[in-house]
């Protein structure tokens, strides 16, 4: 990876950007799509976030070389699964690069039109709305067309590391006003 200028012309190198994004604490999700011929993809990223509540949209990032992004193009659908505290061998079957995350894994659909990973804590169902290319990656915002989540703790992730989340014993915060 080479050092690129940004607008001011200041050169942030790509590791020390990974290093300092590393800081902020994620949850994990693996993200699943069928090829036009009908096989299965998938990987693993930390690159979610929702957008909107009215349409429901939310948005993930891709490296532009992925084959689960030429997957999601192909297709124009994608399931995320959210993954719960125990699922770290899943977060890590789907973070190879080159590899088939499907070999010896049964597809589970559930009420889904895509593959899901089973016993995740959530499933969003999407449809790509927009792509925007940025950099190296490309940014593919989904329309939620299902939904289904259970409770349990999430896995996350923090510093090339995966970990737990506690809570602190208060009650939920509500973040409209």
């Amino acid at each position: 990876m080479s050092a690129i200028a940004g607008p001011m012309g200041r050169v942030v190198d790509p590791a020390r950007m990974r290093r300092v994004m590393g800081r902020f604490a994620t949850g994990v999700a693996v993200i699943t799509a069928l090829d036009e011929r009908g096989d299965p993809h998938g990987m693993t990223l930390n690159s979610l976030t929702s957008v909107s509540l009215e349409p429901p949209i939310l948005l993930v990032c891709f490296s532009t070389r992925a084959r689960t992004a030429v997957a999601v193009a192909e297709s124009g659908r994608f399931a995320v699964s959210i993954l719960a505290a125990r699922q770290e061998p899943i977060a890590l079957r789907f973070a190879g690069r080159g590899e088939d995350h499907f070999a010896g894994l049964p597809l589970t659909y559930g009420d889904h039109d895509v593959p899901v990973v089973p016993d995740a804590l959530a499933h969003l169902e999407c449809t790509v709305d927009r792509s925007v290319t940025a950099g190296d990656h490309v940014v593919v915002f989904g329309a939620v067309e299902r939904t289904c989540d259970r409770d349990g703790p999430p896995l996350a992730f923090l510093g090339g590391r995966f970990g737990d989340f506690t809570g602190r014993g208060h009650q939920p915060q509500s973040w409209f006003f």
